[in-house]
């Protein structure tokens, strides 16, 4: 069956090994037969900070609300970045504070610490190139990138599955390591 997937490159650098990552997927997918939109945050000009929180409304600049009208049509989101500092580059958390709005994302119960999770019938999928181990990231570090992603930013909007597939050690790989994952991005984007 085929779906409607967006793919968010949230790597500032979009000639970088998560841009490509991210054009394999892109590609691959669409070769199955499903619609994809990619969007490539370092292309786009939006101030990624939320200069108010929540208590007074900052205007979306067009191509955000061109990204969360994509992710209302869409039934999968492929995020792909570099973790740095055991998290996602700021731009990509930026995105994430400025489309995954109240009202849009989620919604606070009056009177309540609960709330209305928006965004319920999708899943997604984080690809995630390191510099560490993915097993020292687990064992150690706890993967807090990963429960941030997962469960603080998409799961708590209502979007699951939350599929993570680590990538690396980057840094030191081999020409061939890398190539052996660009091709393991294309097979998932395939069984998407």
């Amino acid at each position: 069956m085929s779906k409607n997937i967006v793919v968010i490159l949230g790597h500032p650098e979009v000639s970088s090994y998560c841009g490509k990552l991210a054009e394999t997927y892109a590609t691959a997918a669409t070769e199955m037969r499903h619609t994809v939109k990619l969007f490539k945050l370092g292309e786009l000009e939006f101030d990624p900070i939320l200069h108010y929180g929540y208590q007074k409304r900052q205007e979306l600049e067009p191509c955000l609300r061109e990204i969360q009208e994509a992710i209302s049509w869409a039934n999968h989101l492929v995020f792909i970045y570099p973790q740095w500092w055991g998290s996602m580059p700021a731009l990509l958390k930026g995105f994430f504070d400025r489309t995954l709005l109240p009202g849009y994302a989620f919604k606070y119960r009056e009177n309540s610490q609960l709330w209305d999770k928006l965004l319920t019938g999708r899943s997604a999928h984080a690809i995630v190139t390191m510099d560490t181990p993915p097993w020292y990231n687990w064992l150690v570090f706890r993967s807090p990138g990963h429960q941030q992603i997962k469960k603080t930013i998409l799961e708590f909007c209502g979007i699951k599955p939350v599929k993570i597939t680590s990538l690396g050690s980057i840094r030191p790989a081999s020409p061939t390591q890398l190539s052996k994952w660009i091709e393991q991005v294309a097979k998932e984007a395939r069984l998407a």
